[in-house]
This record gives structure tokens, C-alpha cells and sequence, in this order.
């Protein structure tokens, strides 16, 4: 089959590099034009351009895909199926129905659960026991199209979003390739998505971020677990901002934020937190034990 592939992060990268060690061939890659990053503000390439610039495959950054001269450019292509996963870019009418097969979206939910931008994060976040990856015939709505495939994966009580991104990222690889070779031998049943169930992942706010600990225990510990690593749940004390990435319900009461101990175990508004790994700007993660070495929080303390 020939392809074009559309993505642009790490979650893309996975399934790009699959599809690389397959029989099938990709012919170009389509990626978010480099954005300045890092303290010189250079441009820097995206994850998946790197890639297909390191393997010689031709990489396209357009800043938009209404113009006609680039769907024109695109249909010249002559492919196969057009896989996109995590791309960026809304894909026009002309650009769906240009390769023979149309354009085949991998999605981190198990739809019409978590349509949207954040599946992930919103699946951790509002306890959900397990989710997944699908793959979908894209139409021009929203994550409406039909699901041609999925594979569930369980979410555990201590799962981060960047383990479950992980975790999707690679059986999301492995769907799309047996998936890829089940539309060249014409063996793949469609089912439309249903009505009921359908919820979104609405993009995560930065506003997000900050812990109230008036919220009980457990639903901050799912917000904190979902924002964990980016853009992570935080607290300020004394000036200095901390950023949680994980923690664990325990037993405790007292007034919303309070410090129980001196090993983190932090008041909510019902039962307690307590923070196993934090982060302080320009310092590494770090484990409960080894943060409070170096930045004490005594008990009584009241976290903003």
C-alpha cells in the first residue's frame, strides 16, 4: 500500500516507525511546520518530521490545507490510504476523499467516548476504568466517522497520563498495521458509532492545573494523575511554585490544604493526599522523601 502519514508528537512517532518496518511504503509525511523552542528560540522540527527526515522520506509542513494548489499537491501523491494520528490540521473534503481508501485516523479513546483533544487526560481524570485506541474511515465531523477497529486498555488506580499515552501509543501501532493489511485484502467491516455515549475531551486549560484541595481526595488524585507529566496539576507555597505528578488516596481529615505530616499527606475537602513525586521549576522529579530533604514542608503548613 502506498501511504501518506499525518502526525506530528510522540504519540505519533510510534506508529510512524511501525508502519516504516512494514511491507508497505510511505511516501510522504505531513507534519506541524517547527516551532521555536528552547532557550535560543530556534525553529525545531517536530517529533515526526525528524523521524522521516532521518529515514528520507519527503516531509510537508503546510500551515493549512484549504488551498487548492496544496490539495492538488496531495492528491498527486497517488496513494493508497492517508494514516493520521495526532496531526493538527483539520482535513478538508478534498483531502479525505483524495486517497483511494480515504484517510484512516487513529484515536485514543474508544469512540464515541472522548472525541476530541484530550482523551487521555479526560479518561484518567473522570475515573474511567479503561479506555482505548480506535481507528476510524474520518469524515468531516468531529471524530464521527466510522470505527473500523479497536483494542481496549485497562486504566489502573495509579496510572499517569503519560504511562497511558505510552501504553495506547504502542497497541495503537500494532491495530494500525494489522488494520493497514486488512483494508488491502478488503476484510474490514465498518461500524458506524453510536448515538448515546457520546462525550468530549475538551482541550486542558491551563487554568486547569492548580490543585483545589477543597475537592475530595479522589478526584483530585485521578486531576492530578491526568495532567501528570504536561502540563501538571501544581501548588504554590511561600512564592514557589510545585508541581504534583503523582499521589496516592490515604486516610486523614483536616482543614483543605493542610500538612498532617511532614511526609506530604495533604487535607482535601473529604479524606487526604498524599504526594509521592513533585516537581520544583528547573529541578527533576522527585519522590516524596528526597523533596522534602531539600524543600521542607512542615506539618501544620497551609498549601496554596
Amino acid at each position: 500500500m502506498r501511504i501518506a502519514f499525518m502526525g506530528t508528537p510522540d504519540f505519533s512517532v510510534t506508529v510512524l516507525k511501525a508502519l516504516l518496518k512494514s511491507e508497505h511504503k510511505v511516501v510522504c509525511v505531513y507534519s506541524q511546520p517547527p516551532r521555536r523552542a528552547g532557550r535560543g528560540k530556534s525553529l525545531r522540527p517536530s517529533p515526526v518530521h525528524q523521524v522521516a527526515s532521518e529515514n528520507a522520506i519527503e516531509v510537508r509542513t503546510p500551515h493549512s490545507l484549504k488551498d487548492e494548489a496544496e490539495q492538488e499537491k496531495f492528491a498527486a501523491l497517488d496513494i493508497d490510504v492517508a494514516i493520521v494520528v495526532a496531526y493538527g490540521l483539520i482535513l478538508p473534503l478534498p483531502i479525505l476523499t483524495a486517497p483511494r481508501h480515504g484517510c484512516l485516523n487513529l484515536h485514543a479513546s474508544l469512540l464515541p467516548r472522548w472525541r476530541g483533544a484530550a482523551p487521555i487526560q479526560r479518561a484518567i481524570m473522570a475515573g474511567d476504568t479503561v479506555t482505548g485506541v480506535g481507528i476510524m474511515q474520518m469524515a468531516e465531523g468531529l471524530d464521527t466517522g466510522d470505527v473500523l477497529a479497536e483494542e481496549q486498555v485497562p486504566i489502573t488506580n495509579s496510572m499517569t497520563a503519560g504511562e497511558l499515552h505510552d501504553e495506547l501509543a504502542i497497541v495503537g501501532a500494532e491495530l494500525m498495521i494489522d488494520t493497514v493489511n486488512r483494508l488491502e485484502t478488503g476484510t474490514l467491516i465498518p461500524r458506524p458509532q453510536p448515538e448515546d455515549g457520546i462525550t468530549y475531551a475538551h482541550k486542558i486549560d491551563k487554568a486547569e492545573a492548580r490543585i483545589e484541595w477543597s475537592r475530595p481526595a479522589e478526584e483530585l488524585c485521578r486531576h492530578i494523575r491526568g495532567l501528570s507529566p504536561f502540563p501538571g496539576a501544581y501548588f504554590e507555597y511561600e512564592g514557589t511554585r510545585v508541581k504534583v505528578l503523582n499521589a496516592e488516596v490515604v486516610d486523614g481529615e483536616g482543614r483543605a490544604g493542610e500538612l498532617l505530616d511532614n511526609e506530604l499527606t495533604v487535607a482535601c475537602g473529604h479524606g487526604a493526599l498524599k504526594l509521592t513525586l513533585l516537581q520544583r521549576s528547573g529541578k527533576s522529579p522527585m519522590a516524596m522523601k528526597a523533596f522534602v530533604n531539600g524543600f521542607p514542608l512542615p506539618k501544620g503548613s497551609r498549601l496554596g
